[in-house]
């Protein structure tokens, strides 16, 4: 669960939706498959990445670049989710 002080996959799943539907015209459910419904070329994809970068401070490396961590905006939401929150292995406190 997310604190009150962290955004939650819902909060980054309604961000990545205007961040689409300003870029596409269209309007998406975070459950759409993006490529299969011609929401997302391979390209634009790209530009996914980038934008998720710069936004969300993280760094989309290695295995994190698979299609399928951009298939959909519940997935995205998910790696962001992940590449933000320290490892198991880190500190705890």
């Amino acid at each position: 669960m997310t604190t009150a002080n962290t955004p939650g996959t819902h909060d980054l799943e309604k961000e990545l939706l205007e961040f689409l539907e300003e870029r596409t015209g269209t309007a998406w459910d975070a459950d759409t498959d993006l490529f299969d419904s011609g929401g997302l070329s391979s390209l634009f994809a790209m530009q996914v990445v980038v934008h998720l970068e710069k936004t969300y401070a993280i760094a989309v490396r290695g295995a994190d670049l698979r299609l399928d961590n951009f298939r959909t905006v519940e997935r995205m939401a998910e790696l962001v989710d992940r590449l933000r929150t320290p490892s198991a292995g880190g500190r705890h406190g």
